[in-house]
This record gives structure tokens, sequence and C-alpha cells, in this order.
């Protein structure tokens, strides 16, 4: 009996190269040995990719897709304010991440000191940033008028190293249900708003606790 043709697309290749990374704990050596290994040719793989290491970028980025089309499948998120749709992404894209969460474990782990530099998040690094100019509203750019590009910019950092950190304080969370990252999320994302609002006190200082407990004084 022949073969079955594996019917190629984006998401295929993604799918596959997920399943090669978690069953050999590495990634695959070559377009060639990927491509064969899963009964397709290297001329349909580069129709999406032009290397293994871009797929890495992909994985990430297709979190944040799915994240997002998610969100907006529900009406009533589109009336919540700045600070109730970044929550409401940060909890849908950990769930994603915890469906996920070998893979992610695996690719991350040994460089969770140093996550911002990664070339592999590069791709969840756009996909995000892209997210957040969505959902900057009218009322968040006059507020900041006067130092609107540098309030803007400072916002989508301070964000992305936020993100960052969660990703980070995640992987090491062994909660039951990560309930402790939740936490963490909520706690996290308003500090950073009050940040921009400039009225940072309180949260931070409940914010700062509670990463003292959990990080210093856990033992």
């Amino acid at each position: 009996m022949a073969t079955k043709k594996t019917i190629v697309t984006k998401e295929s290749i993604v799918s596959l190269y997920m399943d090669y990374v978690l069953e050999h704990s590495e990634k695959p050596k070559s377009v060639y040995s990927f491509s064969k290994m899963n009964n397709f040719s290297e001329t349909e793989f580069y129709a999406f990719f032009g290397t293994i290491e871009s797929i890495e970028k992909e994985v990430f980025k297709i979190f944040v897709e799915k994240t997002v089309n998610l969100l907006n499948l529900n009406q009533e998120y589109q009336m919540y304010d700045m600070k109730s749709k970044m929550l409401s992404f940060y909890f849908t894209l950990f769930e994603i991440m915890t469906a996920n969460r070998s893979y992610v474990v695996l690719v991350l782990k040994e460089h969770d000191n140093n996550l911002k530099k990664l070339d592999l998040l590069s791709g969840l690094k756009s996909s995000f940033k892209t997210y957040l100019n969505e959902i900057i509203t009218d009322d968040f750019r006059t507020q900041q008028e006067r130092l609107q590009d540098i309030q803007e910019k400072a916002f989508q950092e301070s964000s992305w190293i936020q993100l960052l950190l969660t990703i980070k304080f995640w992987l090491d969370d062994s909660s039951p249900a990560f309930e402790k990252t939740d936490i963490y999320i909520e706690k996290s994302v308003k500090a950073n708003f009050e940040l921009m609002n400039i009225a940072p006190i309180d949260s931070l200082i409940d914010f700062g606790k509670f990463i003292f407990k959990e990080k210093i004084y856990k033992k």
C-alpha cells in the first residue's frame, strides 16, 4: 500500500516540528531529514519556512495569534477597557501555553535567565506589540498627549518585559493549576498600568511583597 501523502500547511509543519522536538528533545538536523521523515518535499517546506529555526519563532507567534482570535470571538471583550483586555490576553495566552507546556519548558527552560535576548521569541514579541497597538485607546493617548510617542513606547517595552517575567515565573511555578501565576498576572498587570498613570505606589508595593514571598522568602 502506498504511503499516504502528507497535506502540507504552515500549521501542519509547526505541529510536526513540535512533535519531533518533544520526541527527540532536540530540533531536526536538517530540512531534508525532517521533510523526508514526514513524507513531504523540501520544496513544500520552503513554501512556508526558510529554515528549521524559523519554525521555532512561528510557534510562539501562533500562540499569540490563537489568543487574539479567541478573544475576538467574545463580544463582551470588545467592550473591555485596556487593563481588562490585557488581563484577558494573559489568561488566555497562558492557557494555550499550558496546553503546550512540555514543549515550551523544553525549549525555554535552559534560557530562562536570558529570555529577553532569545531569538526564538522574536515572533512572540512582534505579534505581542501588534496586539498592544490594537488595544491602546484614544483615552490613553489623550491622557498622555504631551509625551504620546515616548509613553506609548514605554508602555510597549514595559509590557514586553512584563510578559517575559511572567513566562519566567510560569516556568518555575509548581503550584496546582499554576494558580500562583494567575496571582502574578493580576498583580503585575495592575502595577504596569498604574505605572503608566504615574500612580504606582500601592500596586507596586503589593506586587513587590508577592515577589519577595515567592522568590526570596519561599524557603
